[in-house]
């Protein structure tokens, strides 16, 4: 259990008692330190691996000061005690008849942890670190259609839509200023049954029958 003391938030990873320093480094770097960096310092209690010379040099090059609880002043990792028993009381909620899928039930835990809010902070770690709360399934459930509507959401559809018009009218006003400019040295030609044109031959549309200049063969009847 990684917690951090400024937010509340939490991250529940994990593993065995076995795993030596060299795991927990791992699963640290995997799930902790990409998503916020290299922590100022780390309070721990003294367990063996965080003991060890490699704990010890890892963290000393990164710049990390590491801070131990004494065995006659637990409080000073209270937080993490604290944090142990309300995770125990998640887990046992959650798990109910799966005791063996314990570990699969933890992002669950994490996710109502932090969305909780603190009585330190009167609010959500998600709030602290993020500035909003993200939605839970209970958000994603639709909303009656007799609630009435948003007065402010249809003032910005109505908004949204007049733009749109607005838009339109222009490229259409824009449009007839450039065939009217494009058609001005041009005069209509009525052609009547019989009479004799010129047919360009373009490439798309006569492919085998192609010339490079309009000559005599060119020259169909309507």
């Amino acid at each position: 259990m990684v917690l951090d003391r400024f937010s509340k938030m939490v991250h529940f990873i994990p593993c065995n008692k076995t795993n030596d320093a060299t795991h927990v480094a791992e699963l640290y770097f995997k799930e902790v330190m990409r998503l916020h960096g290299i922590p100022h310092s780390i309070v721990s209690d003294r367990d063996t691996k965080f003991l060890s010379h490699f704990w010890i040099t890892l963290w000393k090059k990164l710049g990390t000061k590491l801070k131990y609880s004494t065995t006659c002043h637990p409080q000073t990792d209270g937080q993490t005690e604290v944090t142990n028993r309300t995770l125990g009381t998640l887990l046992r909620v959650l798990i109910k008849h799966q005791a063996k899928a314990w570990h699969l039930l933890l992002p669950h835990a994490e996710f109502a942890y932090n969305k909780t809010p603190s009585k330190a902070t009167g609010l959500s770690p998600f709030k602290v670190v993020y500035g909003t709360d993200p939605l839970s399934p209970l958000d994603l459930i639709p909303r009656p259609f007799d609630q009435r509507p948003s007065a402010d959401a249809v003032a910005r559809i109505e908004e949204i839509q007049k733009l749109h018009e607005l838009v339109k009218a222009k490229i259409g006003k824009t449009t007839r200023t450039y065939t009217a400019q494009a058609n001005k040295h041009k005069k209509e030609k009525v052609f009547q049954l019989g009479d004799l044109v010129w047919i360009l031959q373009r490439k798309e549309r006569f492919l085998s029958q192609r010339k490079k200049q309009i000559d005599a063969k060119s020259r169909w009847s309507i």
